[in-house]
């Protein structure tokens, strides 16, 4: 077992608990906001990673992903793949149901962006006092929150893009809502598509060079002379 791949690995699924229990709160509380309160009802409209976490998608399916990469079977390098309990949404109770379902859908993903926004500046201040773990745990955050932001707005059921193509192409609920019980195996078809995972990866290393350039940090694996 490589022992660094495996610390890591765990760096990286702190870091995912973290994105999981800002993105979930960022919809339960969007909905609260519309005029939805069945999220908060059940105690979602929380910080506490607890409120947010699933058993499986949110624990055991990453780790297994970190230990297959600590032992070589395979695996994204410092990304991980999860999700956590989805929030409940009442569309019959949201003021301004088409924009407002729009809006409650695109809450996680921005949530993803906000805890970058928030992680670039401390990054910033840890790295002038010379603070490097500081640094290496912010840059993993920064990393797989874009990643995460990125994959979750692919339109592919049950992701949060879907629901904005949805509304966006105008498709009836009762129509998606067939699809969307084909929504896995179409999610397990598309991450085994090489050009959409190297898109994903890709989004996120650009957005990350562009980011550390702008504060003075090495958040990207690449150079712009990769690039071109």
């Amino acid at each position: 077992m490589n022992e660094q791949v495996l610390a890591d690995g765990l760096i990286s699924f702190v870091c995912f608990i973290i994105i999981v229990t800002f993105h979930e709160w960022g919809h339960a509380w969007t909905a609260l906001k519309f005029g939805d309160d069945t999220a908060y009802q059940m105690g979602r409209v929380s910080l506490n990673p607890a409120a947010h976490i699933d058993a499986f998608g949110t624990i055991i399916f990453p780790l297994a992903s970190v230990l297959f990469a600590a032992t070589g079977f395979g695996g994204i390098a410092g990304l991980l793949l999860g999700w956590g309990r989805p929030v409940p949404v009442n569309l019959s109770r949201l003021k301004n149901r088409f924009w407002a379902d729009i809006i409650v859908s695109l809450a996680g993903p921005i949530m993803n962006l906000v805890l970058v926004l928030i992680a670039l500046p401390l990054m910033w201040i840890a790295q002038h006092f010379n603070q490097k773990m500081v640094v290496e745990f912010g840059t993993d955050l920064v990393r797989l929150s874009l990643f995460l932001f990125f994959f979750n707005m692919l339109p592919i059921p049950p992701l949060d893009g879907s629901r904005v193509a949805r509304r966006l192409v105008g498709m009836k609920e009762e129509t998606f809502a067939k699809i969307a019980q084909y929504g896995i195996y179409m999610l397990i078809i598309a991450i085994n598509i090489p050009p959409i995972m190297i898109g994903l990866v890709l989004a996120t290393e650009i957005s990350s060079l562009v980011l550390g350039r702008m504060f003075g940090l090495p958040l990207s694996e690449i150079n712009l002379g990769q690039i071109g």
